[in-house]
């Protein structure tokens, strides 16, 4: 456990019999990504996922996950887990999932996600932004709402990771500077369209096949924001199957130039990425300061 020990785990055992009404038979850890201690409890009531961290550094990260995950499962349109619950054990807080039992992919697995994928875009909403504030990986994401996208954009994501970045000693007056630039281009660049319903933080760890080889979100950082948000995320590290890509445009096409401004939205994910794991990944996001500029 991230915060804890042997005492919090039995604590955290008795919490979760009582709130399930059942008798834990066996704890198997898993990987859980590199944030959130994760298990697999099988009980008397059946099985189950668990993840737990503290509750102290990340005040209401699971609560905060569970609505974007309720969010997104009330769209009806791609699986995710079902939330149980969540609760606060000691210094710890722990989020109760149905655990989803993962097969291989089906032969159309990629068409049907970014089929998914694009009806899930399609879900709008007046503004950008959400009525509560979430996390992307570890890190506070803002979500109040703006008119425009370029905004939002600037105000709630790249503006807070920048200061961030200054403050750990990644961003220098000169990189500000060219971001300040880059602001008066946005609108021009980014094609005018209403807010989408996004995952928010969509990497090829954040999504899996249930049993019966279907796609599967897990982990979201959802908000209404611009839909190539998304999509851009999924080509940060390495891309999708192209079948995914040519599924989605079937559904709701892109505007044109997508894959020459898609990296203008990553810039966020690269400045979350800098400041959770360090300078290594300055040199991406210079790189597409200096293309658009």
């Amino acid at each position: 456990m991230r915060e804890g020990s042997t005492q919090n785990m039995l604590r955290t055992k008795h919490i979760i019999e009582q709130k399930l009404n059942c008798t834990i038979q066996k704890v198997q850890s898993v990987a859980g990504g590199c944030i959130n201690d994760a298990r697999i409890i099988d009980t008397t009531k059946g099985r189950f996922f668990i993840k737990e961290n503290s509750a102290i550094r990340f005040p209401q990260m699971f609560e905060m996950e569970a609505k974007g995950l309720e969010i997104l499962r009330q769209a009806n349109i791609i699986r995710v887990p079902k939330v149980v619950g969540f609760e606060e054990v000691g210094s710890n807080s722990v989020l109760i999932l149905e655990c989803i039992e993962s097969r291989q992919p089906q032969t159309n697995f990629w068409k049907i996600f970014g089929q998914q994928l694009a009806q899930l875009h399609q879900k709008t909403a007046p503004f950008f932004g959400l009525s509560q504030p979430n996390y992307i990986g570890s890190l506070p994401q803002n979500n109040k709402f703006h008119e425009t996208w370029t905004d939002f954009f600037i105000q709630e994501r790249l503006e807070p990771q920048l200061r961030l970045g200054t403050i750990n000693g990644y961003i220098d007056k000169s990189i500000q500077q060219q971001f300040d630039n880059l602001y008066k281009k946005l609108s021009s660049i980014c094609p005018n369209e209403k807010p989408s319903l996004i995952h928010g933080d969509l990497w090829n760890g954040n999504f899996m096949t249930d049993e019966n080889g279907n796609p599967v979100l897990i982990d979201p950082a959802v908000a209404f924001a611009h839909r190539e948000m998304d999509l851009a995320m999924t080509k940060l590290f390495g891309g999708f199957s192209e079948r995914f890509y040519v599924a989605y445009e079937e559904v709701f096409p892109l505007e044109k130039g997508f894959n020459e401004r898609f990296e203008i939205y990553n810039l966020y994910y690269l400045l979350v990425h800098l400041n959770l794991f360090g300078r290594s990944y300055l040199g991406s996001i210079k790189l597409i300061l200096k293309r658009f500029l």
